[in-house]
């Protein structure tokens, strides 16, 4: 999916560079009649590898540039020389970047640690020089072996954005503001649907040089799932979030049943999302009276006890703190869950 500089899935092709042949050179000096084999062996060819950089957001760089190959190793030489290897290609890409297979859909990598890297091409062997080759029946051998041939590849690369807090809801709940508001991201704010064209990051501080990742994720609507509005594409980047925040309007006549069917989106995306950690949040309570958010959300907490739920607004700021409270106390189990898995 392309959004003007965020890119979250490309096809590559990349080749490992060739090894280089092995030398049939043999010794020839004025001083050594008998001079034997003395070629030396291929360099290998350079291998192409991928790697977590923490500095890139996005595939963008794919967009323009999507061939990669390594360097061809050099061939042996005279007095057992060996040939140069070729140069390694290193590509980097952002943390939480899915390698798949191009021709079966299969998942290769999956490139999550910082400065984690893994092989996609091997780099061919050098091939043996003559010198390897003698032996008492055959003192002056006149071969030597090829080099290897390198590796040609294809790859799907799939991001999926690596944060602790995602936000989930309808186009216009209030996303976008909610994450200006927390962090210094500056998301694009209008009041028409599908503002948000493309995830986008931002850091909110706790305390005490404390803090945690928020994404805001485009708006779902009903049959997302399915590819239906902005569909699925952003739909895997609420995989890699700790915990979901459910933003919905006081505006949205039902509040629970917007809930639900912002739920069951996820559920029939990967059914593992209702597994997750979850947050409700009734936004845009400064358009209502107290008394009337104090009831629709006392309606909310009777159909669902045990989800943390607050009312918001990010306008008068009312409760923004409170929410930061909640959200970290729930990354915190969220993290000691993961250690006692």
């Amino acid at each position: 999916m392309t959004k003007g500089n965020f890119v979250d899935y490309v096809h590559i092709s990349v080749q490992s560079g060739n090894g280089g042949n092995g030398s049939t050179h043999f010794r020839r000096e004025k001083f050594v009649p008998k001079g034997g084999p003395d070629g030396g062996d291929g360099g290998r060819g350079g291998h192409v590898l991928i790697q977590a950089n923490k500095q890139i957001w996005t595939l963008y760089p794919f967009k323009f540039k999507r061939h990669f190959k390594a360097q061809h190793g050099a061939h042996g030489s005279e007095k057992k020389k060996s040939g140069q290897r070729g140069q390694d290609l290193l590509i980097d890409v952002p943390m939480g970047t899915i390698v798949k297979d191009k021709d079966n859909g299969q998942t290769i990598f999956d490139i999550s640690g910082e400065n984690q890297s893994e092989i996609l091409a091997l780099g061919g062997r050098g091939g043996q020089g003559n010198w390897h080759f003698r032996s008492s029946v055959n003192q002056s051998p006149k071969y030597a072996q090829q080099g290897e041939k390198g590796q040609e590849k294809q790859y799907i690369l799939e991001l999926k954005v690596l944060a602790d807090v995602g936000l989930v809801g309808l186009p216009n709940a209030g996303k976008s503001t909610l994450l200006a508001k927390l962090t210094k991201a500056k998301p694009k704010i209008a009041d028409y649907e599908f503002t948000t064209l493309k995830p986008n990051l931002g850091i909110v501080p706790y305390q005490e040089h404390l803090s945690f990742v928020m994404a805001d994720i485009p708006g779902i609507i009903q049959g997302a799932s399915k590819g239906k509005g902005l569909g699925h594409h952003f739909l895997r980047h609420i995989e890699r979030n700790s915990v979901l925040l459910y933003m919905i309007s006081l505006e949205s006549q039902n509040v629970w049943q917007v809930f639900r069917q912002l739920s069951d989106e996820l559920k029939q995306y990967n059914k593992e999302l209702t597994d997750k950690l979850k947050v409700l949040v009734l936004t845009k309570s400064d358009l209502f009276n107290p008394q009337e958010s104090h009831k629709i959300h006392q309606s909310f907490k009777s159909q669902f006890p045990n989800i943390p739920s607050l009312v918001i607004s990010s306008h008068t700021n009312y409760n923004l703190q409170r929410l930061k409270e909640t959200l970290w106390q729930l990354l915190q189990s969220s993290q000691l869950k993961q250690v006692h898995r």
